[in-house]
């Protein structure tokens, strides 16, 4: 039987919790690590993810093995959360169901990737100032 990429993304995303863009703040403030895996010209043409480690996928498995020679000094342990990102949320399902088989059991990738982030931040950042402008008409009228 065969099966396609999309088949892979569906079997993988059976074993992990994925994470919403309005959640990644508080993944990150418990002690959770976000890592972007997008490649460098794809991080250049849409943005760069604050806070977040750069690891290209093609080495992730290396880079997040705690006993592995190739670690990075973030590879703490397998029970560090971590939340893989990529641009859609396609590829980092699929690499954070390898994080689940490397031993990471609280491995999850972000819904949407970092262009749902972006779309949330911005969004966020426009009800923000609606508030504040709200907020400056209501105290005008007022006078």
């Amino acid at each position: 039987m065969s099966r396609s990429a999309d088949d892979l993304v569906r079997r993988a995303r059976r074993h992990i919790d994925r994470t919403r863009p309005e959640e990644l703040a508080d993944v990150v403030s418990a002690g959770g690590l976000v890592v972007d895996i997008r490649p460098a010209a794809q991080r250049s043409d849409e943005g760069e993810l604050p806070g977040a480690l750069v690891i290209e996928r093609n080495v992730l498995e290396w880079r997040l093995d705690p006993h592995g020679g190739h670690r990075l000094p973030e590879a703490t342990g397998f029970d560090r959360p971590v939340v893989v990102v990529c641009s859609e949320g396609y590829a980092s399902s699929l690499a954070a169901a390898s994080l689940h088989q490397l031993g990471y059991r609280q491995a999850t990738d972000l819904i949407g990737g970092y262009r749902a982030w972006r779309s949330f931040m911005e969004a966020g950042a426009a009800g923000a100032v609606n508030a504040e402008q709200t907020h400056a008409e209501s105290r005008a009228g007022r006078h």
